[in-house]
């Protein structure tokens, strides 16, 4: 029996709650027990969790708990291992990741209110509920299961202040079967905590990554009772975005202090004590002055790397809990192995524009449709359309496009806009007797947090003026890119153009390894079918992380999709990690 009075306690005796988070989506099932057992070697008897629902109900109505999205199963895993679980379900999320959790196809309604009691979104997160808590009820501590802990929302004081909006979530969880305490987490400043918190039904904790005395002085006094001090979130490293200068890296001896101070009078979540990766299209964004992708990688400078190896970090962190602790810790882990496969030679190339009927079903329609019109969550749109005759265009502008926007004349590269440089008008000259225009739209990631989280629709969401009017008259091509097997490589590539490569390498044993995209322009790869994630040479990721589990004993197929037309003849599989 789990209990929250001025301590947290477990069957009658007092704990000290020490957690680390890990996101069982960032990484493949077959390491789930790998990660979870050096976060235990560290010095925690808890992990958390967050909950994706966009990854749950990719389509409206369609659920999938299943393979990496297998929830239950990575709880019975940390529970195999004597840990605790605190579970954050919320329908929003963060995490740095797409659109912070939330499924893009709530964008279709274009009046959609995200994060406050309108009643279709309210609908729509009950409905969710009634699926994921099914799945998860029976391992609540109520039950003698591991989870001790769910969050009500995630740091909802710096969006909102809708009570009747949290409220009904604690309603739902508690339809849906919810016995164990509820928590909120919200950083400490300005209204955060006024905002964000129901302390009559859960239990207010902090965010932070240093001031923890600060930090949890406010946290006490909000409380205005005895009630056990928390940090749901102590930063101990952080994000890094496409065009950074390099990875980001924080300084463990000064948090090595933090932490002391934090368990000498409280509990603690590591956020992150093991990043991940953000596989494929899941990386989020973050948009204060510009938009900034995050990369492929959210090693997050975390104590246990993307690729499971411990660090100094890590070192430090358990020789401090170690001093708060009444439990012995594991041995040192041992690391996992990686190996170098060596060069691998181009088998076969082709082009995007020779291969979109085999990969797309054409829409037709007078206007250009967005993404979320195209019942598409992640990847590209290619709008396609019949220019006419030779001429000037003295005013192009594409109204409300995200992210990335290639245009082609005659397949022939015009121009690239990105992010802020969308609607800008330009002007351009159309030298054939006829001109066919096309535009491939990618999504970078939908923003994870902050205001513009309302205005996330993707693709070219109001149309495109030529010479000052609507252009009329479009095909569209939606490219998730999740049905590669498509491509058909007999068909030609031509230079420049956006293309598929090829490539296959034989395996005797299947270890982890890198590959270097060092000399490749923009895109995704693609191993076995599975896709890893993007490339992008403005870095500072040049290198992505292959998990063994997705390699198989003999014949590998390695797939990369090039939107800039900057590819190679080979790549470099490494087991040098990327820092």
């Amino acid at each position: 029996m789990f209990e929250i009075k001025e301590t947290f306690y477990m069957n009658g005796s007092p704990i000290k709650i020490v957690s680390g988070a890990l996101h069982y989506f960032r990484i493949v099932p077959e390491y789930w027990e790998d990660r979870l057992s050096k976060l235990k070697a560290m010095g925690c008897n808890t992990v958390e969790t967050y909950v994706p629902w966009n990854m749950h109900e990719p389509k409206e109505g369609q659920y999938n708990f299943e393979g990496q999205y297998n929830i239950k199963k990575y709880i019975e895993i940390a529970q195999s291992l004597d840990l605790y679980v605190i579970v954050r379900p919320a329908p929003y999320i963060c995490a740095e990741w797409e659109f912070g959790g939330l499924p893009a196809w709530l964008l279709k309604d274009r009046n959609m209110k995200f994060r406050t009691y309108y009643k279709p979104f309210i609908e729509k997160v009950d409905r969710y509920y009634s699926h994921l808590l099914k799945e998860i009820d029976s391992l609540q501590a109520t039950k003698s299961g591991p989870i001790i802990m769910m969050q009500v929302e995630n740091e909802y004081g710096s969006y909102g202040n809708d009570k009747k909006y949290l409220n009904a979530l604690v309603d739902m969880m508690k339809k849906y079967g919810v016995e164990v305490p509820l928590v909120t987490s919200d950083g400490t400043w300005m209204d955060m905590l006024e905002n964000g918190t129901i302390p009559e039904t859960a239990l207010p904790t902090a965010n932070f990554g240093s001031g923890s005395k600060e930090h949890f002085d406010k946290l006490k006094a909000f409380h205005k009772s005895d009630s056990p001090l928390m940090v749901m979130e102590f930063w101990n490293g952080w994000f890094t975005a496409w065009g950074d200068v390099a990875y980001k890296h924080t300084s463990y001896e000064e948090q090595v202090d933090e932490i002391d101070a934090i368990l000498s009078e409280g509990h603690i979540n590591f956020y992150m004590i093991h990043g991940g990766t953000n596989f494929g299209f899941t990386n989020g964004s973050n948009y204060y002055d510009q938009l900034t992708p995050d990369i492929t990688s959210y090693d997050y400078d975390a104590p246990i790397t993307e690729w499971g190896d411990i660090t100094e970090k890590f070192k430090a962190f358990r020789a401090v809990i170690e001093k708060h602790v009444d439990y012995e810790l594991p041995e040192m882990p041992e690391p996992v192995e990686k190996k170098a496969y060596g060069e691998v030679s181009l088998k076969a190339r082709t082009s995007l524009f020779e291969n979109l009927n085999n990969l797309s079903e054409p829409i037709e329609d007078m206007s250009t449709l967005s993404m979320e019109d195209l019942n598409q969550n992640f990847g590209y749109v290619l709008y396609q359309n019949n220019l006419g005759k030779k001429r000037k265009i003295e005013e192009f502008e594409l109204v409300k496009a995200n992210d990335r926007a290639k245009v082609f004349i005659n397949r022939q590269h015009e121009l690239t806009q990105y992010d802020r440089e969308l609607g800008q008008k330009v002007s351009f000259d159309l030298k054939e007797e006829e001109n066919e225009m096309s535009i491939l739209v990618e999504n970078m990631g939908r923003v994870n947090y902050g205001k513009n989280m309302i205005h996330q629709q993707k693709g070219i969401a109001d149309g495109v003026l030529v010479n000052g009017a609507f252009r009329n008259g479009w095909t569209h091509f939606s490219l998730p890119l999740d049905n590669i097997e498509q491509v058909d490589y007999d068909q030609p590539a031509i230079e420049g153009e956006p293309s598929f490569s090829q490539f296959e390498f034989t395996v005797d044993e299947a270890q982890d390894t890198f590959v270097d995209m060092t000399g490749w322009g923009k895109g995704v790869v693609f191993i076995n079918g599975f896709n890893l994630g993007r490339f992008w040479e403005v870095g500072p990721q040049f290198k992505l992380y292959i998990p063994g589990p997705l390699l198989k004993q003999g014949t590998n197929e390695m797939v990369v999709f090039e939107t800039e037309g900057t590819v190679k003849e080979s790549i470099e599989l490494t087991d040098q990690a990327p820092y």
